[in-house]
């Protein structure tokens, strides 16, 4: 297959060039599974790249009743090829990885979540080079379409070496929570003109909010005598082409999510305040489990009324938090208009969409356990998410959202406090989650240890032209670089 034409040298964007995912979490499709390749010979592995290039699915083409988008390691784009040009042009936080110590420590994976004792991605599993993420319709079409897939494998050389399975798509987590509500409105994206926030927040070779491009990885434009890559944005140089042009950064983590141990501390912290188990668990998260925030409705869930998302915290009266706390968990994941400067202008709302993430997440393990299931009696099966996000500035975005606002105790002048649900709780009990009220408030205390990370890794989803340049191999013969890990 060919790649699509370069057009969109204007600015607009060039969807048949970017991958499905990032338009879609591909809602239509309830059933997905992720594949990840080790990548030990350079060939094989470009070879599998060209086999699957014509089943890649972009946001031009994603209809169907299958879709399949690729995402590489920075050491993966190594052993594929890549030159050290272009290794260097990615960021600092990617072409490190996520499980090294420094950013364990940043992001909370310590101790007993530590990348020592991942499933997936840490220290002592195998590498992960290229993720392949599947989508179908049907539990029966995803089996025939990972089985079409892995008879694309070489005999040797590429070798797949982990299997994330996920459940069906349902509107709610495993905690009984509704889910994917909260997404960026990106200008641009679907065509809806320039209001939302900046495309270059979430695609490389856009401007962001501050009006700049995100670093990117540029190549010699000899480098492609095929003309396949855009030429690079107002580099002053013609000479150069841009590699990473319409791709974004993938994380992904795998959440474990011990559903019982949640439930088990909302009962016994509706106990000693009062409070239905179900507004402390609303208190908690910072909706009702239907999905209505607490803002717009303190008392009581909405049900059958749509969700109202256009709310603020500040301008719709609730500052202080006594409707949703201001230590909940979707308060400090999204704050809107909570952030200085000037809580509740415009200029707050600004500071916040710095920092926002495209979620794309799926849930995996047994059906939900029932609230009333005994700690350690639910059906066996480890139970959770698979957290993906996508942002183009993984430093900014998602990990200033994970250690500045979820894991940060002292978030929004609290003490002591690190997001409920998915902040980092040292061992030894700490962590409190105060729930303002008038006249006298509550203070729940020892934190459930609720999510754990199991897994993770840092992906780039490259353009479709950028993975036609990829599959096609390096321009000139010599030895492929180095990988970095």
């Amino acid at each position: 297959m060919a790649p699509p034409p370069i057009t969109g040298r204007s600015g607009s964007l060039d969807r048949a060039d970017v991958q499905g995912l990032v338009g879609s979490g591909y809602g239509r499709l309830p059933e997905a599974v992720f594949l990840g390749l080790q990548v030990d010979d350079g060939a094989a592995g470009r070879a599998l790249l060209a086999d699957l290039l014509p089943e890649l699915t972009s946001m031009a083409g994603a209809r169907g009743s299958r879709a399949l988008n690729v995402a590489v390691s920075h050491p993966g784009l190594a052993r594929l090829g890549v030159r050290q040009e272009a290794l260097a042009g990615f960021s600092l936080e990617f072409a490190g990885g996520m499980a090294t110590p420094t950013r364990s420590a940043f992001l909370g994976d310590v101790g007993e979540q530590a990348p020592a004792t991942w499933a997936w991605g840490g220290p002592d599993t195998p590498r992960v080079d290229v993720l392949l993420l599947l989508y179908a319709r049907s539990a029966a079409e995803l089996t025939a379409h990972a089985e079409d897939v892995r008879h694309r494998y070489p005999a040797d050389g590429v070798r797949e070496v982990l299997e994330l399975p996920t459940t069906s798509l349902s509107p709610r987590d495993h905690l009984g929570f509704a889910d994917g509500i909260s997404q960026p409105e990106v200008a641009g994206l679907h065509g809806r003109g320039e209001r939302g926030i900046a495309l270059g927040e979430f695609l490389l070779g856009y401007p962001n909010a501050y009006g700049r491009r995100a670093r990117g990885p540029l190549l010699p434009a000899t480098d492609d005598p095929g003309r396949v890559l855009p030429p690079a944005p107002r580099t002053g140089r013609r000479d150069e082409v841009d590699l990473g042009r319409n791709g974004s950064y993938l994380v992904v983590r795998t959440l474990a999510v011990d559903v019982a141990a949640f439930w088990d501390h909302v009962d016994r912290w509706a106990e000693r305040t009062g409070l239905p188990a179900e507004q402390v668990a609303a208190k908690m998260v910072g909706r009702w489990p239907d999905g209505t925030s607490l803002t717009v409705s303190a008392d009581h869930p909405l049900g059958d009324e749509p969700v109202d998302n256009d709310f603020r915290y500040h301008r719709d009266g609730d500052a202080a938090g006594l409707r949703c706390p201001v230590a909940a968990h979707v308060r400090r994941a999204n704050p809107r208009d909570s952030l200085d400067p000037r809580p509740g202008s415009a200029a707050s709302v600004r500071v916040n969409d710095r920092h926002r993430l495209i979620r794309r997440g799926r849930q995996y393990g047994p059906p939900p356990v029932s609230r009333d299931t005994a700690p350690g009696t639910e059906p066996d099966g480890e139970r959770g998410l698979h957290f993906l996000c996508l942002n183009a500035d993984l430093g900014r975005q998602f990990e200033f959202v994970q250690h500045t606002w979820l894991d940060n105790p002292a978030f929004a002048g609290l003490q002591d406090s690190p997001d409920p649900i998915a902040g980092h709780h040292p061992p030894g009990g700490h962590g409190v989650f105060p729930i303002p009220a008038d006249p006298v408030r509550h203070r729940l205390l020892d934190l459930p240890h609720a999510v754990r990370v199991r897994g993770g890794g840092y992906f780039f989803l490259p353009g479709i032209r950028a993975l036609h340049h990829i599959a096609s191999g390096p321009a000139s013969p010599g030895p492929a670089p180095e990988p970095s890990g």
